[in-house]
């Protein structure tokens, strides 16, 4: 039984820790990427939609987790591996601000003395709600579902997620 509980709390907490780092990064990516005035932002662009199509592979990704970031049997291998795999969120997060924050509203909060970042908190947050919570529903049942991650970088039975308890009574 309290296998089965430890189980869910390491998934719960994975989940919660995932769920709201991978919204923030998406977010802080996906604004700059919206703006016209970004030096180098078509590269950019390019370098995220790249990131969608091709990946450096499973044995690069493992031993660079595993050798030089030391990230075998801890719970930050179960978390970190999914916020860098969110390239097609942060398209849809962009095309949404691009679509439905008005530029004019950005340039007159600078007008009236906002910085980047407040005009980032105080005008387009608040009007990308809606996005906020389609892509934090993504990354939430993206992590709930995982257990390839705990499959390749999980040996320790006490770290187990709920995911990688069930695959191994499977066996």
């Amino acid at each position: 039984g309290i296998v089965i509980i430890r189980a869910y709390g390491i998934t719960i907490l994975v989940t919660l820790i995932g769920t709201v780092g991978g919204v923030l990064i998406i977010s802080l990516l996906a604004y700059p990427l919206s703006r016209k005035d970004l030096p180098f932002g078509k590269a950019f662009a390019f370098f995220v939609f790249f990131t969608m199509l091709f990946n450096g592979g499973l044995v690069p990704t493992y031993i660079m987790y595993t050798r030089y970031l030391h990230m075998k049997n801890t719970i930050p291998a179960l978390i970190i591996p999914g916020l860098l795999m969110s390239a097609f969120n942060v398209i849809l997060t962009r095309t949404y601000i691009q679509s439905n924050v008005p530029a004019a509203l950005s340039e007159a909060a600078k007008i009236d003395g906002a910085t980047e970042f407040q005009v980032f908190r105080k005008v387009v947050l608040p009007m990308c709600k809606p996005i906020i919570a389609t892509v934090g529903l993504f990354a939430g049942l993206g992590y709930w579902n995982d257990w390839t991650n705990g499959l390749y970088y999980i040996t320790d039975t006490n770290k187990f997620s709920i995911q990688q308890l069930l695959n191994n009574m499977i066996k």
